[in-house]
């Protein structure tokens, strides 16, 4: 067992990508991709119990965490671009066969290369991520949805709201029954990052790009329905945001989907870590097909579009 937490960086395209990594390498590799406005530390309880069985290695996005910055005028943020640069991270690492642990952000990155490569996505378990119209609760919504379709001042004014420290604060504390069990350290660190020069230019420009998401929504699933690629859905039931309609809805496409509901919120690893560790061993022990030998994964799937930037 190897229980420690490694923190390293590495260059993808001229830029530097933080990651936290644990467990052998030679062990099955479980890719988990944060949500906003977070990191990879999200994870790190998470990786601490998986390490014994997994190679568990958690990038911060570009313009999160510690990975690199860059201005809105040298980097074009879209899910699209993240997606591209996670994409070759995960080359760069070796990872030519991995699951995907998703949570909010994470899931339509995740959603962008798993559909691109689906040889190389071997079991998913989306945590409060969503792939459907069903569970995007209005009341949170609507902001959004409105700056997507006109980004002028009025509706830009509204979204600068989920920037605010309060608002930070919110997306950890809704839902949850007993907010003594929440390390107040994860929002004091969120709101930090957010305060950081060129921060706000960068989440806007994302939560403008959010449509391309939803307008993504039927090419992924029918990677799901082609693919029937195993998916454990792990929820917050009382998230406010992407609520548990989300998850059932992925049954739609994948009958055999396993979906678990927790009395908790939007970030269900700060109150139910232990709970979510232990399902997620319990699925991927099932569900993990066997590793195939180097010359059984293929060269792509021909859908490389979903995950350029560039494209």
């Amino acid at each position: 067992m190897n229980p420690h937490i490694r923190h390293r960086t590495v260059q993808v395209q001229g830029l530097d990508v933080f990651y936290r990594e644990a467990g052998s390498p030679d062990a099955p590799a479980l890719l988990l991709l944060h949500g906003f406005p977070a990191s990879s530390r999200s994870f790190r309880d998470l990786m601490r119990r998986l390490a014994g069985t997994y190679r568990v290695i958690a990038p911060d996005h570009i313009g999160f965490g510690h990975s690199a910055r860059p201005s809105t005028d040298a980097f074009a943020y879209t899910f699209a671009r993240l997606a591209e640069i996670t994409d070759e991270f995960t080359r760069l690492l070796g990872l030519s066969r991995f699951a995907l642990y998703v949570h909010d952000y994470g899931a339509p990155i995740g959603w962008r290369i798993a559909a691109a490569h689906p040889e190389r996505v071997t079991a998913i378990v989306s945590q409060n991520g969503n792939a459907y119209l069903q569970g995007l609760l209005p009341g949170f919504w609507a902001p959004v949805h409105a700056y997507v379709a006109d980004p002028g001042p009025e509706n830009e004014a509204a979204v600068r709201q989920a920037l605010t420290p309060e608002a930070v604060r919110w997306q950890y504390t809704h839902g949850v029954p007993d907010e003594s069990l929440l390390d107040p350290d994860a929002w004091l660190l969120d709101t930090a990052a957010l305060a950081r020069p060129g921060s706000t230019a960068a989440q806007l420009r994302l939560i403008r790009d959010y449509g391309s998401n939803l307008e993504a929504y039927p090419a992924f699933q029918r990677y799901f329905r082609e693919s029937q690629v195993p998916l454990l859905a792990v929820w917050g039931a009382h998230d406010e945001i992407f609520g548990p309609e989300g998850a059932h809805a992925f049954r739609d496409d994948l009958p055999e989907a396993e979906v678990h509901l927790l009395p908790t919120g939007h970030f269900a690893l700060e109150t139910h870590c232990a709970e979510i560790a232990d399902r997620v061993a319990d699925f991927l022990a099932r569900r993990l097909p066997p590793r195939p030998a180097p010359s059984a994964v293929g060269a792509g799937s021909g859908a490389a579009g979903m995950v350029s930037g560039t494209g």
